[in-house]
């Protein structure tokens, strides 16, 4: 109808709707603009941080160095996060399609500035002159001042940096343009890093300062597991070695090899529900403490073992050969009395095989393991250490379950808990499900040099229904020893002494299921049915296999869920094999059905 036939009262509503409509489209048009041009500032701003990450990289070796491009970094991370946080930011955040786009945008500004301006700044600020240098002896002596000042600032950093990850761990993926996703994807992985570094700063600036005597002199007995003959946490105890600090300065205070401890008719200490298992073997003999998959239990077990011999530990540390050859790494190769030059590619074969080639006289063996122990500790005391090298061993070692720390001190034992250095055992939490496979020798033998285990593990029936989801887990043990193993010496072999054919390795394996699952089907590797107990809650599952050369033997367990869990793990006994994941994983996908193997 023409304009002229509508009465004024009309026409003066069309005018205001036209105006209004008019305005909202130039208000979409300026908050699409403003929204655009702070974007395209706040994505300037990050790429100019990440162009000073290099150097901040490079003066990683003295954090103070790097503070003035900390400085740079943080104007540009507050930048972005000011420029991502306005009012009609956030407002559009609550748009369709868009808004979640917006709001990944944000959070992961904030979660970078947060990690520069809380973490990172206010550690390199008290660093003065710290770098990792600080962590290598120097003339027998780490200089334990500088890790107390760091304690406060670096506590407080990990505390920002793990809330800063969690923040972007809860970006909801599903609804982001695929290069954003990605971006997160990446961002996250790198605020993982980052609070898994400080975290350990962190624990390490607390404890370090204890453990080097600041208060007072302390005591330490340091256990080196052998993987030739297996037991739970790897292998075991051989050589020990005393060491004494005091206001940091580290000294060897003697050795003692596992013949020089008393044998005892009943278990040093109550072992509680382990009994069930392994009866009192790991508190009647040093070399078994570490057949309890329990680290806690074990270095209680040796530090009695100790004081009964007259020696007053306050804390106990353990490594095997693998963990050695990657601190032979950071020392170079070292020279032993025998001339022998032990190196981070032959530590692992001389001290677990060759050496029982050479030697059939224990005494001479301890002795040779003695040398090897005090070459290594010069070495690592002298100073003349790669400090990278030596923290990239040290955290290599303690992910592969072959380093322990436990600590008479209850604030020591606070520090270390929730770490792969406590050695607790595997436990289930709300998101994934624990085994324990762990292996013992029953031979008496060093026959596990040449014994390979393959642990699988993998899901079927992942869909989302009503379909039974069963976690399958296999164990194949392979006796690797050449075909004459029998004409090996009669250390390696164990001549026979436990009832076992000369040549013959027998494996005596627990698998600890995780909580909240049961059995539906199990297949031991002979025709003799498991064994087992309840420990912890936990259904335990044992059995053994005795293998000649050549010869496999195959262990499967389905277990189905009643839970939500959908990841699991297997924690598994560390071995000679560098090459073996010490942990298998295994995922149930969100979506879609199938097996996950790792």
């Amino acid at each position: 109808m023409p304009e002229t036939f509508l009465p004024p009262a009309a026409r003066t509503v069309g005018r205001v709707v036209v105006w209004v409509l008019g305005l909202a489209l130039l208000f979409v048009l300026f908050v699409i603009g403003w929204i655009g041009v702070r974007g395209f500032l706040a994505y300037d701003h990050l790429a100019s941080a990440q162009k000073q990450a290099p150097e901040i990289a490079q003066n990683i070796g003295d954090l103070s160095a790097a503070t003035a491009a900390l400085d740079e970094v943080g104007r540009h991370t507050s930048a972005a996060r000011d420029l991502t946080s306005d009012p009609l930011w956030r407002g559009a955040e609550d748009v369709p399609w868009v808004g979640p786009q917006l709001a990944a945008v944000a959070d992961a500004a904030a979660a970078v500035d947060d990690v520069v301006t809380g973490t990172a700044k206010p550690i390199a600020g008290v660093a003065d002159g710290f770098g990792v240098e600080a962590f290598v002896p120097v003339d027998g002596r780490i200089d334990a001042s500088v890790f107390a000042a760091l304690a406060g600032p670096a506590e407080n950093g990990a505390r920002v940096a793990a809330s800063a990850r969690d923040d972007l761990e809860a970006i909801d993926r599903a609804p982001l343009v695929a290069p954003l996703a990605d971006a997160v994807d990446t961002l996250d992985g790198l605020l993982s890093e980052v609070a898994s570094g400080t975290d350990a700063l962190s624990r390490a600036s607390r404890l370090l300062p204890s453990m080097l005597g600041a208060d007072g002199p302390r005591e330490h007995l340091l256990l080196v597991q052998n993987n030739a003959e297996w037991r739970s946490l790897g292998g075991i105890v051989g050589a020990s070695t005393l060491l004494r600090t005091d206001k940091g300065a580290i000294e060897l205070d003697g050795q003692l090899a596992s013949g020089d401890f008393d044998r005892y008719d009943d278990s040093v200490l109550d072992l509680g529900e382990y009994a069930s298992l392994y009866g009192a073997k790991p508190g009647r003999y040093i070399q078994n403490v570490t057949q309890v998959p329990d680290f806690s239990l074990t270095a209680r077990l040796a530090q009695e073992f100790a004081k009964r011999e007259g020696r007053d530990v306050t804390s106990v540390m353990s490594i095997d050969p693998v963990a050695l050859s990657y601190l032979l790494e950071a020392t170079g190769p070292v020279r032993l009395p025998t001339g022998d030059e032990l190196t981070s590619d032959n530590a692992v074969q001389l001290l677990l095989n060759e050496v029982y080639l050479r030697y059939e006289d224990p005494r001479q063996q301890d002795a040779f393991f003695a040398s090897a122990a005090g070459a290594v500790f010069t070495a690592m005391t002298s100073g003349q250490v790669d400090p990278g090298a030596l923290i990239s061993a040290l955290g290599r070692a303690g992910s592969e379950h072959r380093l322990y720390l436990w600590s008479a001190n209850e604030d020591d034992e606070k520090v270390l808990s929730g770490t792969t250095l406590a050695g607790a055992p595997p436990a289930s939490d709300a998101d994934t499900a624990r085994f324990g496979v762990y292996f013992n020798d029953g031979t008496g033998s060093k026959m596990d040099y040449y014994m390979t285990s393959d642990v699988r593990l993998g899901w079927s029936g992942c869909g989302t229904g009503t379909t039974p989801r069963t976690l399958s887990l296999t164990v194949r043990l392979t006796n690797d020893a050449p075909a004459d193993a029998a004409s090996l010496p009669e250390y390696i072999t164990g001549g026979g002494s436990f009832g076992v054919p000369v040549g013959t390795a027998r494996t005596v394996g627990e698998i600890y299921l995780p909580k909240g699952f049961t059995i539906s089907t199990a297949t031991p590797p002979t025709d003799r049915a498991f064994g087992g107990a309840i420990v912890g809650g936990r259904q335990v599952l044992s059995y053994s296999a005795d293998l000649k050369p050549g010869e496999s033997a195959t262990v499967t367990v389905d277990v189905t869920a009643d839970t939500g869990i959908r990841d699991a793990e297997a924690w598994v006994t560390p071995t000679a094999d560098a090459s073996l994941p010490p942990i298998v994983r295994a995922s149930c996908a969100p979506a879609g059905t199938g097996l996950s193997l790792d």
